[in-house]
């Protein structure tokens, strides 16, 4: 972060954090100079700004992948998880939202297998093949880190096996021809567009006090009225991207 924007004295500063330790030190400064601090896409520490523009909560995430994984089994079944690592804390935390959901709605539906794939789309393949020899009754594989969709979905391609389906965490131009072919019915992530726009209005908000701590309700624009929870504006339910609609976007 520009030490520069402290010194001019700049309304608010909206930032998607790479080094939460290193950066949450200059924005606390900035904020003890008054400058209004969001962060957005990724947090600081949390006395470091005065919001953080979330994405999409852990609960949001894995249920709504509980969600589509279970339309695809028609709520029986077996399903497999390929994750990025076994130690990854927010990949963790998916995952007992996943489990969550699954328990309390879908107790026909069981999970056989969860494989790391290192966020390697090629380590994701082997994995991916290793699921459908070793399980032949998996009938979903569940890609929840980017690399790990295109990765399973070309495995089932290359197994030929026309009853297994994919559904993931991922960017939808990764994705687009395993959608059209009908093996990742659903890619799920949230709408970048709105996030970045989401990001804009909350820092012109809070800066003009229209957003303020204690705040239960954030009118967005064109995206209405929005949940604030503490000291988090939710973008909402996360995106899902499926055949008739993931055309649109490119990214």
């Amino acid at each position: 972060m520009h030490l520069t924007w402290i010194t001019r004295g700049v309304d608010v500063i909206a930032v998607a954090v790479e080094n939460r330790d290193a950066i949450s030190t200059a924005l606390r400064k900035a904020r003890d100079k008054g400058i209004k601090v969001i962060t957005w896409d990724s947090d600081s520490q949390a006395d470091a700004r005065d919001f953080l523009i979330n994405q999409a909560t852990p609960e949001g995430i894995g249920f709504t992948l509980m969600d589509e994984a279970a339309k695809q089994l028609g709520n029986q079944g077996e399903f497999a998880i390929i994750t990025a690592s076994l130690t990854a804390a927010n990949m963790n935390e998916w995952q007992k939202s996943i489990e969550q959901r699954r328990a309390e709605k879908y107790p026909g539906i069981k999970m056989v297998a969860l494989r790391p794939c290192d966020d390697l789309k090629d380590k994701a393949f082997s994995e991916a093949a290793a699921i459908l020899n070793a399980n032949p009754n998996v009938r979903l594989i569940m890609a929840i880190c980017s690399p790990a969709v295109p990765g399973a979905s070309e495995a089932v391609k290359q197994s030929g096996r026309k009853d297994v389906r994919v559904v993931g965490l991922g960017l939808p131009n990764d994705n687009k021809r395993y959608v059209h072919d009908g093996i990742t019915p659903a890619v799920i992530l949230w709408n970048t567009g709105d996030l970045g726009y989401l990001a804009v209005h909350a820092a012109v908000a809070v800066v003009k006090g229209e957003l303020k701590p204690g705040a239960a309700k954030f009118k967005a624009g064109r995206l209405g009225d929005l949940e604030v929870k503490g000291d988090n504006v939710l973008l909402g339910k996360p995106f899902v991207f499926t055949k008739e609609n993931i055309d649109r976007f490119d990214f």
